[in-house]
């Protein structure tokens, strides 16, 4: 699975959500930062060369879908900003979170329960 751009992922969130869509379709979601069509329409082809979506023909014009899954995607992230940051450690990941006080007494303690109920 290749690294996406930003732009790129932002794409395939929009895509992700609308599960089938035309380049107009992606415009209108992208609002104030759209680019301008043919961009869009080549950063689109561009994820189908990497093999993140697909499309449907309807004569010149084509309907593009996404074909890896969020969740496979988001699971490859995640481990790649673990590794890179966070020393492949979620232990690392939880402290730093924790000072940055992003997350709460009650979430960590919620996050051991689901951790005990695994076990």
């Amino acid at each position: 699975m290749q690294k996406l751009t930003n732009k790129e992922e932002e794409i395939m969130h929009i895509l992700w959500k609308l599960d089938k869509a035309f380049v107009k379709d992606v415009m209108v979601e992208m609002k104030d930062d759209a680019p301008h069509y043919n961009t869009l329409s080549t950063i689109i082809r561009n994820l189908e060369d990497k093999g993140y979506v697909d499309h449907t023909a309807y004569g010149k014009t084509h309907q593009y879908f996404p074909i890896i899954p969020k969740e496979a995607y988001k699971k490859k992230f995640m481990s790649r900003a673990i590794d890179n940051y966070f020393n492949s450690s979620y232990k690392n990941v939880v402290s730093f979170f924790a000072q940055e006080e992003k997350i709460s007494v009650e979430e960590l303690k919620e996050i051991i329960n689901l951790i005990e109920k695994k076990q």
